[in-house]
Order: structure tokens, then sequence, then C-alpha cells
């Protein structure tokens, strides 16, 4: 769905609420009134939900071809302002623009162009929105509701890096920076009033949390990494974070667990050693891709006497398992496989889900408050033209005044006299100008502003 709510052209007066980055300034003629006042906000983009990763793989950019792509959009006539925003799961072009339908086809040109690919062979996965739409699109993306996992923090990060891009190239102006800069408080918000982002919906992460449940807190807790994959690694940063205490890596390839371990200060022992660091540590976490039992009951009863009955926590992420469930039956050993992880996850998407629905009503609201900057300056250039038809009006009378009747006065006098004239226009204006800009015209701001530039000739030559 369109949506022409959100017309309009320059930077707002005052305070920034949210402002979390530095405002650039815009390049050449972006941020005057007469073109800005013209400008749509536009959003065009693919995501994971419309397009398969190929596709997605065929359109992404890397750091150098955004920095080529903002380029080229500033040289489109119809495009005054553009971020480009690319990540694994999302290619979405923002742009600020005189002319929607122009600037939509210059993106998809340039996207055809760039990719070798005809237009046909992406447009089916498009999304198109304008308005309250594209801000409310920026706002759920920022604030990881649109993300293929809810919650997830770094597409954040990944936006404010867009947005810096954009502002080194100085293809980002007033609209698209004030845009951006409430896109981040509005996701800071999101992550600072909800839930959205505190329960684990990561198997690595599910896995370290529960084992806070078991110990209650993960600090100085030995760890035993058995292999050193993708998720190996993904736990380790968790565990990190919890400050943990050492941190053994076994790995049949010693080479690869030495790398893992050097890389978190931990250390690596061979796979064989695996049975004698049972004693010491208090978390094992297993994810190789073993056809068997890496460990069963027997090694492990035999080590909790030596433990004095310290609890032992497995968590087995493999598939097939490392671990003989049989282990579970031994007194103050734990054992938990993916299979319970997934369980946690889902209890804890569910939770996210409900958070989500709290988000949406942050930026719900959110939304509301950008269109009321955007709309409010339609009104700076109503007030402009009136303020500079009442100065010219006045010029003319002094000018006239000061050669007849009062040509006397030294010039101080005819400074004293024109001083006098400007703080009246001023006081005259001040009443008018608080009508337009704020709540004396809500719900009518369009004939308000039509019945003034009527009333006061504003539109003619």
């Amino acid at each position: 769905m369109v949506n022409h709510a959100l017309q309009t052209d320059i930077s707002e007066p005052g305070r920034t609420e949210g402002d979390s980055m530095p405002d650039h300034s815009a390049r050449s003629g972006v941020d005057s009134a007469p073109g800005a006042a013209r400008l749509k906000i536009v959003l065009l983009g693919m995501n994971h939900k419309t397009a398969e990763v190929e596709l997605r793989e065929c359109l992404g950019f890397s750091h150098e071809e955004a920095d080529a792509a903002l380029q080229s959009f500033q040289d489109a006539p119809a495009i005054a302002e553009v971020v480009l925003v690319s990540t694994c799961n999302r290619v979405e072009i923002l742009i600020a623009t005189p002319d929607p339908e122009a600037a939509v086809e210059a993106a998809k040109t340039y996207l055809a162009q760039s990719k070798a690919l005809e237009v046909k062979q992406f447009e089916h996965a498009l999304y198109i929105l304008e308005g309250d739409d594209a801000v409310r699109h920026i706002f759920r993306v920022a604030a990881s509701l649109d993300s293929m996992v809810v919650g997830e923090p770094q597409i954040l990060g990944q936006i404010k890096e867009a947005y810096r891009s954009a502002t080194l190239k100085k293809s980002s102006g007033v609209i698209l920076n004030r845009l951006l800069h409430k896109t981040f408080f509005v996701a800071k918000r999101v992550r600072s009033e909800t839930g959205i982002g505190d329960h684990a919906v990561s198997i690595s992460y599910a896995a370290i949390e529960l084992g806070r449940k078991i110990f209650g807190d993960l600090e100085n807790k030995k760890v035993l990494l058995i292999g050193a994959g993708e998720m190996a690694e993904l736990a380790v940063e968790h565990l990190i974070r919890h400050r943990s205490g050492t941190i053994f890596v076994a790995n049949r390839t010693f080479e690869r667990g030495l790398e893992l371990a050097e890389r978190f200060n931990g250390r690596a022992i061979g796979f064989e050693e695996i049975p004698d660091h049972l004693k010491d540590v208090d978390i094992i976490i297993s994810s190789t891709g073993a056809s068997g039992f890496i460990l069963n009951r027997d090694q492990v009863k035999g080590v909790m006497r030596a433990r004095k009955n310290r609890p032992l926590f497995f968590i087995d992420i493999a598939v097939p398992r490392d671990i003989d469930p049989a282990i579970n039956r031994l007194s103050n050993v734990y054992v938990y496989d993916i299979d319970d992880l997934k369980d946690v996850i889902e209890e804890n998407i569910e939770d996210r889900n409900r958070e989500a629905a709290r988000a949406e009503r942050i930026i719900d609201e959110a939304v509301i408050r950008f269109r009321g900057w955007y709309q409010s300056l339609d009104v700076v250039p109503t007030i402009v033209a009136l303020r500079e038809k009442m100065l010219t009006i006045a010029e003319g009378e002094i000018r006239k005044t000061l050669a007849h009747s009062l040509s006397h006065l030294s010039s101080q006098e005819a400074a004293a006299l024109r001083r006098m004239t400007d703080a009246l226009i001023n006081k005259i204006l001040h009443d008018p100008t608080l009508f337009l800009k704020t709540d004396g015209c809500r719900g009518g701001k369009s004939v308000s502003l039509d019945v003034t530039r009527k009333l006061f000739k504003l539109d003619q030559e």
C-alpha cells in the first residue's frame, strides 16, 4: 500500500530526540527548502521472506560495491538522498525523492546493470513501500522484528554501518538523517523496554543458559569443549560473556583445537585426554561429527568419586549424539541433548513473540511522532514566505517615508526605525507561527496552510 502522508523538506529546529550518531551535512541542494519540501520517503528491497538465498546472494553488495552504488544513486536526478542496507538476509534501498516512480525505476535499473541481471529476474521479490509504510518498515527492521530470528541484535549494527557509509559519501541528507537517528532511538527503546532479546533462541546460547540454571552462576566454572566447529565457537563467546573459568578444547584435529583455544585464551588438549579432564571441569559441551558415543556411563561413573560428587553438566549438541544418555542416571550428573535445547528455544521464541507485540506498539507510536515532525516541515516554507513578504512591504514603506516625510532623520535614527519595524513584524507573526507549527491547526493543517497562502497571496509571482 502506498502512503502519501509524508512529503516535506528541511530539518526540525531545536533538539532531535534520540540522535545517536552525528548529523553530517547533506550534499548541496538536498536541504534547501524549495526542493526538499517535495521529497517523499520510499523503500525498495527484498529479504529472506521474499527472495531465496541464491537471489539475495546475486543482489548483495560488498562494502566497496555499496559505496559505488551510493555514488551512482547520487547521480540519478530522481534520488535526492539514499542509504543502502545489504546483509545476508536483505538488500534494501532507502530513498528520499521528489518522484517515487522515477526513483524506483532508477534503483531497479542500477540493480540490473550492476549485477548483470534482467529486472524481470528479481522484480517479483521486491517490495516497494512509501511514507508511513517505509518508516514503519525501517523501524521494525532495526528493532529486529523483521529478522529471521526475532530479537537478534546484529541487524541494528548493520544499519548503523550502512548509515555511516551514507554520511561519509554525503548521500544522506536532512530527511534520512532524521529518519535514521529516530530509527536507532526506536530500536534502543524496544531493546530496553521489552524482553525481546532476553531469551535464548540459538542452540549455543540455550546451552549456556541451561548451564546457568544448573550452577546459578558460570563465573570461574571450568569448561571442556569437545569439537571445534561453529557451534563450539558460539558457545565459547557466550561463556566468556559470563566470565567462565578455564576453557579446554579437545578436537580430533589438534591443530584446529589449538587455533580455537588460542583465540579465546583457552587450553587445547588431545582427544585421548578427555577422560582425564572430567574430574576437573564443571561443564562439557560436545558438538563433533562422530558416529558413536565419545563418552559412556562407565567412564563418567569412574570419575565422580574423584570429583567428590560435585555436579557435572553435559550439553550434547551433536547429531548423532556424542554423550551416552545413560550418563544422565548418575547422581549429580546432568545430560541435555539437542532436543532438550530445542524445547527451551521454542518456549523462548514464544516469549519473544509476546514481547514483539509490545515492541509493535512502541513502533506505531514512533511512526506517528515521525509523521508529525515530517508534516510540520510543510509549515516552514509558508512561514518563511509570509515573513519575507511582510519584510518586503515594510522595507518599501520605510523607504518612501524616509524619502519624504521623515527625510530629516539621521542614518542612526533611520536604522532605529528599521529595528522597530523588524520587532513589530516578529511580534505580529509570533501567534500565527505558533498556530501553524503546533496544535492550533491539528486535523486541518493543509487547510490552514492553504488559507494562509491564499490570504496573503504567497503563491503569486
